[in-house]
């Protein structure tokens, strides 16, 4: 799999830019890469439940409970970017049900006594991405430097066309691999739907 520098590389190739060796080099394009690179990795990691990027976990309950509103407190894996289900295994809800539940600094704050999440984690080994994840990013990475590396605001719409065009088909191509989530027939309009 691509590696971070490839990831970049490919990036400033998009623009017809010089590439760079390493991020700490002493060069334009490797000082805008490396300053701009986590904001944007972690945001393309936030619009898209990636597999390659999904993590499981059991939260610890926290020793102290919220001021008031909920029971308990549970702090998020110090990788959390994004949750996507929320469950408490004793009940067997899912987040989309009935379990009311809030994310606050870190924290995610509830009336359930025990809480698993699945969860979109910041994954910073790129041997792990999958080769629509890398594209992804390296196109977003050339819209959002596109402006900085070329001064073309021509070239800027241009690639931020072609980040759009890249996430919808790594979307689709993500998403379908594995079974879909079950449709939860408790809910009349979904049933009838079903």
């Amino acid at each position: 799999m691509a590696s971070q520098v490839e990831i970049c590389n490919g990036a400033l190739n998009q623009l017809g830019a010089t590439t760079i060796l390493t991020l700490t080099e002493d060069s334009k394009n490797a000082r805008i890469l490396n300053q701009r690179y986590n904001a944007v990795r972690d945001r393309v990691f936030r619009e898209h439940p990636w597999n390659c990027l999904t993590k499981r976990a059991k939260l610890a309950q926290d020793t102290t409970a919220p001021t008031y509103e909920f029971t308990y407190a549970y702090t998020l894996p110090s990788d959390n970017l994004r949750i996507l289900k929320f469950a408490d295994i004793a009940t067997s809800y899912a987040v989309s049900n009935d379990i009311n539940y809030k994310i606050e600094n870190g924290k995610l704050l509830t009336d359930s006594g025990e809480v698993y999440i699945l969860y979109v984690a910041r994954i910073t080994d790129t041997s792990v991405y999958d080769t629509s994840l890398s594209e992804t990013l390296s196109a977003a990475l050339a819209a959002d430097i596109a402006y900085a590396i070329t001064g073309s605001t021509t070239v800027l719409e241009l690639m931020e066309v072609k980040y759009k065009d890249k996430l919808k088909d790594a979307r689709f191509a993500d998403a379908t691999e594995g079974m879909p989530d079950e449709i939860d027939s408790d809910y009349p309009f979904i049933a009838s739907r079903y």
